[in-house]
């Protein structure tokens, strides 16, 4: 008999981490059920119901308190406009959701991500889109454990295979920007690369050779210097590629950063853009369009890429699945004024 008494109250002290272990489902979720919101599946909600009944658990009247939806935007760095635009997409449908957005930048370094993983057990967020490559395995296991679920948006990296993932297709808009420089008639066509680690990289730097290897070129490796996606390095791989004893006639730069950085390294030698050397970029910043010239580019859905974060991330929230788990929104060329056949001067 003095067992029966004492059970209810063992099964009280039942923690919603545990009821989530035995739902399958995240820690937020079970919140979201225990506080009465509306925005969970039906099935996952009568799944989390039952195990609070079966486990009879009750919520501290001092725990009661009203909590707003949240979610994490986590990026390396703030210092790139492409930040901005993806910033714009989550906002956007975070907004219409009734969602706020936490925006943190970690730089790389283990020391920023580990007080961000501390600020975000406090603030209890529903979950977290990351923009980086950079969160260390253990972080991403604390992730885990915590039941918070996750997507990656990737224009800078690989993510687990097992993590929902949002991306673009970077090889055919590699592709894409060779092939049009190369019906132009173009035959000399340098490459500056991004940092050959990033998976977004080596897929522009792939549909570059596909595309030279395509018309029956082969890829002249000292047409293609490094850069990091920067203005700075933009400049100096085309500065190097001028240097060359026969410099190319066009240039793709594997992001408009560095097409911008190339166009000012061509502005001081006295060379003009698309005369002297034609130029193409990726990604398709708002800034591009009003630049001297107007740049041609392969636009990257970067403002769609967040939307789409957004309700994935929510539908984990909510109980659901990722189908499919990582998804590549479409590239496309836009052809502007920084690009022309080749004069026969060159």
């Amino acid at each position: 008999m003095a067992a029966d008494e004492t059970a209810p109250a063992a099964r009280g002290r039942i923690t919603i981490t545990e009821i989530a272990r035995q739902a399958g489902v995240s820690v937020p979720t079970v919140s979201r059920v225990v506080n009465g919101r509306s925005d969970v599946s039906p099935g996952t909600r009568a799944r989390v119901e039952d195990l609070l009944r079966r486990h009879g658990y009750r919520k501290r009247p001092s725990a009661v308190r009203t909590r707003a939806a949240l979610l994490d935007l986590v990026f390396n760095d703030l210092d790139s406009p492409w930040a901005v635009e993806i910033i714009r997409g989550v906002e956007e449908v975070a907004h219409a959701a009734g969602v706020g957005t936490v925006v943190s930048a970690i730089h790389g370094r283990s020391g920023a991500a580990r007080e961000w993983m501390r600020n975000l057990r406090a603030r209890a967020s529903d979950g977290v889109i990351l923009v980086t490559s950079a969160l260390e395995p253990t972080l991403h296991e604390q992730l885990r454990i915590l039941g918070v679920p996750l997507v990656v948006v990737d224009p800078t990296g690989s993510p687990a295979l097992d993590t929902p993932a949002v991306g673009a297709a970077n090889w055919a808009g590699g592709l894409a920007a060779t092939e049009h420089l190369l019906s132009l008639g173009h035959r000399r066509i340098g490459l500056i690369a991004g940092p050959p680690r990033l998976l977004c990289s080596r897929a522009r730097f792939d549909g570059y050779r596909a595309a030279l290897e395509a018309a029956g070129l082969a890829v002249d490796e000292t047409l293609v210097v490094p850069g990091d996606f920067r203005p700075e390095s933009g400049f100096a791989g085309c500065t190097a590629l001028l240097d060359l004893p026969e410099p190319p006639t066009a240039l793709f730069a594997a992001s408009d950063q560095m097409a911008l950085g190339a166009i000012e390294a061509l502005r001081r030698r006295g060379l003009r853009v698309p005369e002297d050397m034609s130029v193409v970029g990726f990604d398709d910043l708002p800034e591009v369009r009003w630049s001297a010239p107007p740049l041609t580019t392969v636009r990257q859905p970067l403002a769609d890429m967040g939307k789409l974060a957004v309700r994935t991330v929510l539908n984990l929230a909510r109980g659901e699945r990722a189908d499919p788990p990582r998804v590549e929104l479409g590239t496309e060329l836009v052809v502007r004024s920084s690009t022309a056949p080749p004069t026969p001067a060159r």
